[in-house]
């Protein structure tokens, strides 16, 4: 039962290890690709920026801060 549960992680694994690895070593250090150091060694790596910042698409260009909201 508990390999049933695991089956579709090393499935994934097997088909992309560099990736899945990866994804795996971000998550665990919480790395951000719109950080200045990984954005900089993805840029050199990859020679383009396809990616873009989660903060600023949650802003929708709105400045950070309190809002204010009525309530009826």
């Amino acid at each position: 039962m508990f390999i049933d549960e695991l089956s579709p992680i090393f499935k994934e694994f097997t088909q992309h290890p560099v990736s899945f690895l990866g994804g795996l070593f971000s998550g665990v250090f919480r790395l951000n690709l719109a950080d200045d150091p990984v954005k900089s060694w993805l840029d050199k790596q990859t020679g383009s920026t396809s990616y873009t910042s989660a903060a600023t698409e949650a802003n929708n260009g709105k400045a950070a801060g309190p809002q204010q909201i009525a309530i009826e």
